[in-house]
């Protein structure tokens, strides 16, 4: 298996890692004053100081517009519905709520979209099989 790496800017570290490690329970990784990596549902996240990217709601998905760019991380459903628990228990501001998406269809997912604190929007699915991230 090959790992993700994945480095964008963040506003504060602090706050980052109270995000990250806090509240999606990453396990930190190195750092430095500038940055921190993250062990992200298996892959790396560089979160560096300085300015996030842009993001707006054009990827136009089923009936809704979702922020693009976005990343995130596909889950078995067990593992999405604690987090998804974890996340509605502490009042996380959703750009889309937990729900089902192509229901009966190839590729039937969970999903939530929400952003970390320097506005940076994530994306995290739940599937009952992993290789259905891929179904035609």
């Amino acid at each position: 298996m090959a790992l993700f790496h994945f480095a964008f800017n963040v506003r504060d570290l602090d706050e980052t890692r109270a995000f990250y490690a806090g509240l999606l329970g990453c396990i930190e990784g190195r750092s430095t004053d500038t940055w921190v990596d993250f062990n992200f549902f298996g892959h790396q996240l560089s979160c560096h100081l300085g300015t996030p990217f842009a993001s707006a709601p054009t990827g136009k998905v089923g009936d809704h517009e979702v922020p693009m760019p976005h990343f995130g991380a596909v889950l078995s459903m067990d593992d999405w519905r604690a987090l998804a628990d974890k996340l509605t228990a502490a009042d996380v501001d959703f750009i889309l709520a937990p729900q089902v998406r192509f229901e009966g269809q190839p590729g039937e997912q969970s999903t939530m979209f929400f952003t970390d604190p320097a506005g940076n929007p994530i994306e995290i699915k739940g599937m009952g099989d992993l290789d259905a991230a891929f179904a035609t």
